[in-house]
């Protein structure tokens, strides 16, 4: 079932705040009795947007991301908070993300991921504008996992996809599955293959867009500045992929 359709889970406790990640997301208790991370009003309405559009497109691209659903965070719970915590939580609907027991791949592990999902991630990346998801010899932060009772991966944050200041030639040089460009870009059955892929994804965007929550399309907890979200701008980013423009990555 696409994610825009899974109704939201309650939040019943707040057990703490991460200490990693841009956005500082809180770990919660919710009433389905899962622990998520949860990116509230403090995280930013289009680091929430980007998160629920890229995760949903992810789905329909086969991309193995960490589960994730809208959920409500109750008035009442941010009374047991500190005030700055209360509002960066902010009441209302929040982006979950179900907590995985995952360890964070490292470049030793890179060329264990099977060469189609290394391919089918990097063009998603490249699609949505991802440039956070660097990872070389030196180190870097991929918001890459691996789930080792499993053996496969887990790929987590796309708050910073859609990023108007997108640079290619970063991407071309530090994406953890930069080796993996030729294959795809240079190969016309590959175009093809993904191509038809990314066609499918959209499908369903205007359900995707339909589902974001009328809370996130306004700077402020009133709902009293709207934010200046164009999905119709955002759709033609990702219909791009339908120009030569789009496949010429050197």
């Amino acid at each position: 079932m696409p994610n825009q359709h899974v109704p939201a889970v309650e939040i019943v406790e707040v057990l703490r705040r991460s200490e990693h990640g841009m956005t500082l997301p809180f770990i919660c208790r919710g009433s389905d009795d899962e622990v998520y991370f949860v990116k509230g009003f403090g995280a930013g309405r289009v680091s929430q947007i980007n998160e629920w559009i890229s995760g949903n497109l992810a789905l329909a691209f086969d991309i193995p991301i960490a589960p994730f659903r809208l959920v409500q965070v109750p008035e009442d719970l941010l009374e047991v908070l500190s005030p700055d915590d209360a509002v960066a939580l902010g009441q209302g609907p929040a982006f979950g993300s179900k907590e995985q027991r995952i360890t964070e791949l490292t470049y030793s592990q890179v060329s264990g991921v099977p060469v189609e999902l290394r391919r089918s991630l990097l063009i998603f990346d490249w699609w949505i504008s991802n440039g956070d998801r660097q990872l070389t010899e030196n180190g870097g932060n991929p918001n890459l996992f691996w789930e080792p009772r499993a053996q496969q991966l887990v790929v987590i944050d796309h708050n910073q996809s859609f990023d108007p200041e997108f640079k290619a030639d970063d991407f071309c040089s530090y994406h953890a599955f930069r080796d993996s460009m030729s294959g795809v870009f240079d190969d016309l059955v590959e175009r093809e293959h993904y191509t038809s892929k990314m066609e499918q994804a959209l499908k369903d965007w205007n359900g995707i867009v339909a589902s974001i929550p009328e809370e996130w399309l306004y700077r402020d907890p009133e709902m009293t500045m709207p934010l200046d979200f164009r999905p119709a701008s955002m759709l033609k980013h990702l219909q791009r992929f339908n120009s030569n423009t789009f496949w010429n990555w050197k």
